[in-house]
């Protein structure tokens, strides 16, 4: 029968009533363990540098990516307040254009210059429009050649002519004016070749 009895450190063996004597139990390290430990200390260590480089690398992705968004949220609002801005600005030069050419009886030269777009006839041609309707009508409205009887600002011949452009066209500049200038964009494509012929003729008459 064999007893086994450890106590401090010491190892008693009693075998069939013999006795033995204690002897220290002891543990060797060698240069394997030893290695085996240094090995596993850096890999622990090279894994705590990794975990601490990808929060690192993390936490830094997190702050470009809400720094970009913020970029993309401050163009967004730029833009939206351009936009406002242009279409408050392009709504007060709608009232005012509409407010001039409400206002053609009194001053039809600044409607016309409005109403030229429309044909597309740019500021380069106004120069011309101006002198040729001075010529002939003075930009009255009302004006009538009493031998020919051509009317109004344009002195369509007929008068009649200008009801193409709206039923008012004897009391109306604006509806004079735009017959007048759809009548020389398909007769003479603009109106400083229309000004041409007319200074080019006599008596003068486009």
């Amino acid at each position: 029968m064999a007893a086994v009895l450890l106590s401090s450190g010491a190892v008693a063996s009693t075998l069939t009533g013999g006795a033995a004597s204690a002897q220290p139990l002891t543990f060797a390290v060698d240069g394997v363990t030893s290695s085996a430990s240094t090995r596993e200390l850096a890999i622990e260590r090279a894994d705590d540098v990794r975990v601490a480089a990808d929060r690192a690398a993390g936490n830094t992705q997190k702050s470009a990516v809400a720094a970009q968004a913020a970029v993309v949220e401050k163009a967004k609002a730029a833009a939206l307040a351009k936009k406002r801005k242009a279409d408050a600005d392009e709504a007060a030069r709608a009232a005012e254009r509409e407010k001039i050419v409400e206002n053609a009886q009194s001053d039809p030269r600044s409607a016309a210059r409005i109403i030229m777009s429309e044909f597309g006839f740019g500021e380069g041609q106004w120069s011309c429009l101006n002198m040729l309707w001075v010529g002939e009508s003075n930009w009255n409205y009302r004006a009538e050649n009493s031998s020919s009887g051509a009317y109004g600002i344009p002195q369509s011949l007929p008068g009649s002519k200008m009801a193409t452009m709206g039923s008012d066209w004897r009391s109306n500049p604006v509806t004079q004016i735009r017959w007048g200038l759809d009548y020389i964009k398909k007769s003479y494509g603009t109106p400083c070749n229309a000004l041409n012929q007319w200074n080019n003729r006599s008596p003068h008459w486009y």
